[in-house]
């Protein structure tokens, strides 16, 4: 397992954080016309074909008997929790407070990782590289956060096991037998289990599909196609492959990509500390990465 990322890893995952950046939008978009639990099953419902024919392509058993069911049904899960806790929260607290608790995630991954294999250990380095990724991130959302919240502490708590649900998926990941398999079928145990939220979302009393124009199911197709089936088959590749301490900063650059595509797309302002945080969060890389 490597240990800082090559350049070309690296360039992959500026890349994955930028497609989750537009992620955000493309789900607030999406909300204009199908229920938040119902849309978070319903992406996963295009991506479960999309990934067994890759599989099927690629020569890849979407099924063996290996010992990884259990670790894969915890990790898929602790993915259909992290989606579902995120969009109650934000229902009940502001859009700003609730990225910055969600994206503590990579300490979360950190800590129990440095817990559970020796291989990955925390540094004075990396924990002074990820506190700066941190700090640019607060800098990125600091004149929102400062505004009243107009939800509550239950939509902040919420934000936050949204952030813990999604480090805890990244240790399970790499600390069982998930790590040793093809990062396709560690993908189909997430959105595979994902797929309840549909019938749940339902069960809950959400109104599912209720406005189908032309930009929401572009937006879900954009949610299920790039997101759900390319994006994260990409990201479970690198985890696999690398160390999960050196890939936690660059999520910190995820909220940035949604802040400067919310300007782009939804024409919402797109401020000085923006710019600071980009410079932040590189840096933070930077000191996580050197060799």
């Amino acid at each position: 397992m490597n240990g800082a990322l090559p350049a070309s890893a690296a360039a992959l995952m500026i890349l994955l954080c930028a497609g989750w950046g537009a992620g955000q939008i493309a789900v607030k978009l999406g909300l204009d016309g199908i229920s938040p639990i119902v849309q978070v099953g319903l992406r996963s419902a295009i991506a479960v074909p999309l990934l067994l024919l890759w599989c099927r392509l690629r020569g890849v058993a979407a099924w063996r008997r290996d010992g990884t069911f259990w670790p894969g049904l915890f990790a898929g899960a602790l993915f259909a929790a992290e989606f579902w806790s995120l969009y109650e929260a934000l229902g009940r607290t502001t859009a700003a407070r609730s990225t910055v608790l969600l994206f503590t995630s990579p300490f979360w991954t950190v800590i129990g990782l440095h817990l559970l294999l020796p291989d990955d250990r925390l540094t004075r380095r990396k924990v002074a590289g990820l506190a700066l990724a941190f700090a640019g991130l607060l800098v990125a959302f600091a004149d929102r956060l400062g505004a009243p919240s107009d939800g509550s502490l239950a939509g902040d708590l919420l934000a936050l096991f949204a952030g813990i649900c999604w480090g805890l998926t990244t240790v399970v990941i790499k600390a069982s037998a998930l790590a040793r398999i093809a990062p396709e079928r560690t993908l189909l145990y997430q959105i595979g289990t994902a797929l309840v939220l549909v019938p749940l979302g339902f069960a809950l009393g959400e109104r599912g599909i209720f406005a189908p124009t032309p930009v929401v199911l572009a937006s879900l197709a954009f949610q299920g196609v790039v997101l759900a089936f390319a994006s994260y088959a990409a990201w479970f590749w690198l985890v696999a492959r690398h160390k999960a301490s050196a890939l936690a900063p660059f999520l910190f650059l995820t909220p940035v990509f949604a802040a400067v595509f919310g300007a782009i797309v939804l024409g919402e302002p797109l401020t000085a500390p923006i710019a600071a945080s980009v410079v932040l969060v590189g840096a933070g890389i930077w000191i996580v990465n050197r060799g």
